[in-house]
């Protein structure tokens, strides 16, 4: 586990946000995307994002986001293609460029969150009918459901926030195509399994997940990220029953830890960001890089250093 330190270090050193000259550039809330000769060049920047805002940078976040999504990509290439090429650099994923289809699948294994658009903060205000699904009555917070479900929502510019949407009007709408939808279902499900299965594997739990998918041509291609803190809860899983018999919260590895300090001060997006100390920084970043190391079953190397001057020493030469 990298040292408190360490991670203290770092925090002069955090990466907020890029400019290389590397063909068109899109930013996103964490990426900063660079469109050069059929390519993305992704670089996963130090930001957090929580209820559709950027909040802050957390020591390595963008070295932790970036190295997770590229094991999972290799390592689910038998159930869908990727967009994955290479990574040149801890925070840097070359990607072959596809054309986006503006929803995310999001699929769901338990009823929690505390954002607007979580399945806990509608049930909880007396909902039933979640995107399309009728939940069952009495259920509890962070108690799983029968089977994973999927809450599709919009994939909407950039300053809007996303909204939940059933399939059934998404395809009302022709935001996509029925056939392509229904693959993106088929593969968001396969995907939640296998990674499920990988998890319980390393004592986590995957909560939920979001996928974001392309067209490459005419093939579904998955792309952005794939089981990262970041896209995806994560809990303890040899403390969950006991933790959720006693009407306590899990053991948390990922960025809803953020979140609810946020939402106990009152912030669910709109208004001033409350200023984020370097206490809950480090305790995220230490959050996230546990994560990392359970699910890959690997260390995570951290170097004290500037991000920023060794992303641009290994871009020097155009790709």
């Amino acid at each position: 586990m990298v040292s408190e330190n360490v991670l203290r270090k770092q925090l002069e050193y955090v990466l907020h946000d890029t400019s290389f000259d590397l063909g068109e550039k899109y930013e996103g809330k964490v990426r900063d995307n660079y469109r050069l000769n059929g390519k993305r060049i992704i670089v996963t920047t130090d930001r957090i994002s929580a209820f559709d805002r950027v909040l802050c940078a957390l020591p390595f976040k963008g070295q932790v986001i970036n190295q997770t999504a590229a094991f999972w990509f290799e390592r689910t290439r038998h159930i869908i293609e990727n967009h994955l090429i290479d990574v040149p650099d801890p925070n840097v994923l070359v990607a072959r460029e596809c054309r986006l289809i503006p929803v995310e699948m999001v699929v769901r294994g338990y009823l929690t969150g505390v954002t607007t658009t979580s399945a806990w903060y509608h049930y909880a205000r007396g909902h039933r009918n979640f995107c399309g699904h009728v939940l069952p009555e009495d259920m509890k917070k962070n108690q799983a459901f029968d089977r994973p479900i999927i809450t599709p929502s919009t994939k909407p510019e950039k300053g809007s926030h996303d909204e939940s949407i059933s399939a059934d009007e998404i395809l009302r709408s022709g935001l996509v195509d029925e056939g392509v939808y229904r693959e993106m279902e088929g593969a968001a499900l396969a995907l939640f399994a296998y990674g499920t299965d990988l998890a319980a594997a390393n004592n986590l739990i995957l909560v939920d997940t979001k996928y974001e998918f392309g067209l490459l041509e005419d093939r579904l291609v998955l792309i952005d990220e794939i089981h990262t803190p970041d896209s995806s809860r994560f809990w303890v899983r040899n403390t969950y029953e006991d933790r959720f018999a006693r009407g306590e919260e899990p053991d948390k590895l990922d960025k809803e830890y953020v979140r609810e300090w946020l939402a106990d001060r009152g912030f669910r997006g709109d208004g001033p960001i409350p200023a984020i100390p370097d206490e809950v920084k480090i305790e995220a970043a230490r959050r996230y890089i546990t994560a990392y190391e359970m699910i890959t079953a690997r260390s995570f190397e951290a170097r004290s250093e500037d991000v920023l001057q060794r992303i641009t020493h290994r871009l020097r030469n155009p790709m």
